[in-house]
């Protein structure tokens, strides 16, 4: 992995070398937590852009929010961070059509933890980087791997859009859904991954089991997945054990275990299915996967389900979580995808 980015520099380097006026699209936490980060640098931010139906006059961080087009009328040359995701194509497009013209970046930030995908992250753990490079047998996840290490170091968007593949390709080609699985949704929120499995399972199925601990969440869950037969769900977080942790109840996809917040119930897999089989787990637990693998370690063992976890939340994800699973199951075969996602969020492992 070292050799992968030795001719590369890191995003935050680039940034502070190039001596460009430095412009952010977008406002709210993403901008936040790169603004905080190129303050380490010495770097301040001369404008913010929003798209244009969204300019009304706001202001962030002390500065007017304005349109592109303004701001390229201003300022000769600039460089544009993204500080926002997005899986919207109109959005993505657009962000296309401005790279045309311009430089953007797409700073990796971790959304949960403090990694930077920086180079002295990447010194100390490259070896680590390389290990789990090498538990991707297939050709296609191996690039999917190298894209998404080059694009978390150097936020250059011509490798994230290297590694995009639909999710269908992988329902199909990886995962091939049968007609008697016991799943697993960890982190199932309104129920669109429920959605999404009953699409490729064509309605059949043995058991479906979700976990969600937003208490309004929840609720429009339960009332999504009313219709549903041999569907349980839990009002709770996934986690290493059954007890409760603190979670910040934002409301949506965001919230998350915190320091602080209400308390809440937990659960791992290994209670929940620690008299019956699950055959499919699908997790997306806001950063907190590898507490939950903790506590899924018998489950895994003995069921050897099929996984579709999130690689993305934190910057030690992409190998601390595949190398934790071969150490549980050996004959796991390892997939990797990017789904069409601005910066490298809906990054998945696949295990079978």
């Amino acid at each position: 992995m070292t050799d992968l980015l030795k001719n590369e520099i890191s995003s935050w380097e680039y940034i502070s070398q190039s001596g460009l006026p430095v412009v952010i699209y977008g406002m709210g936490n993403g901008a936040d937590v790169i603004i905080n980060r190129l303050d380490k640098y010495g770097i301040s931010v001369t404008d913010f852009f929003a798209s244009d139906d969204f300019v009304r006059g706001q202001s962030f961080h002390g500065k007017r929010v304005k349109r592109l087009l303004e701001i390229e009328q201003e300022l000769d040359d600039f460089i544009i961070l993204i500080g926002f995701g997005t899986q919207r194509t109109d959005v993505i497009d657009n962000i296309k059509n401005i790279a045309k013209r311009h430089t953007v970046i797409a700073p990796t930030a971790p959304v949960f933890g403090n990694n930077f995908f920086d180079k002295n992250f990447v010194r100390q753990n490259s070896d680590k980087l390389q290990a789990a490079y090498e538990l991707f047998k297939e050709e296609k996840s191996r690039r999917v791997y190298e894209n998404i290490v080059r694009f978390n170091y150097t936020g250059r968007l011509e490798y994230l859009f290297a590694a995009d593949s639909e999710k269908d390709e992988v329902f199909m080609n990886v995962l091939k859904l049968a007609d008697d699985e016991n799943y697993l949704d960890l982190g199932a929120y309104r129920g669109d991954t429920i959605d999404e499995f009953l699409r490729f399972c064509d309605g059949k199925y043995s058991s479906i089991t979700a976990v969600e601990p937003d208490a309004k969440t929840f609720k429009k869950l339960m009332e999504h997945c009313s219709c549903l037969d041999r569907f349980e769900a839990f009002n709770a977080a996934a986690w290493s054990s059954n007890t409760e942790i603190f979670f910040d109840k934002k409301g949506g996809r965001m919230s998350a275990v915190s320091d602080n917040g209400a308390k809440v119930k937990s659960v791992s897999v290994d209670e929940l299915y620690s008299s019956r089989d699950v055959s499919y787990i699908k997790a997306d637990v806001e950063g907190c996967e590898y507490e939950m693998l903790l506590g899924a370690k018998t489950t895994i063992k003995q069921c050897k389900p099929k996984l579709n976890i999130a690689l993305y939340h934190r910057g030690e994800d992409i190998f601390k979580l595949p190398l934790m699973l071969k150490e549980l199951r050996p004959d796991y075969s390892f997939f990797l995808r990017h789904h069409p996602y601005i910066p490298s969020w809906d990054t998945n492992l696949y295990c079978i």
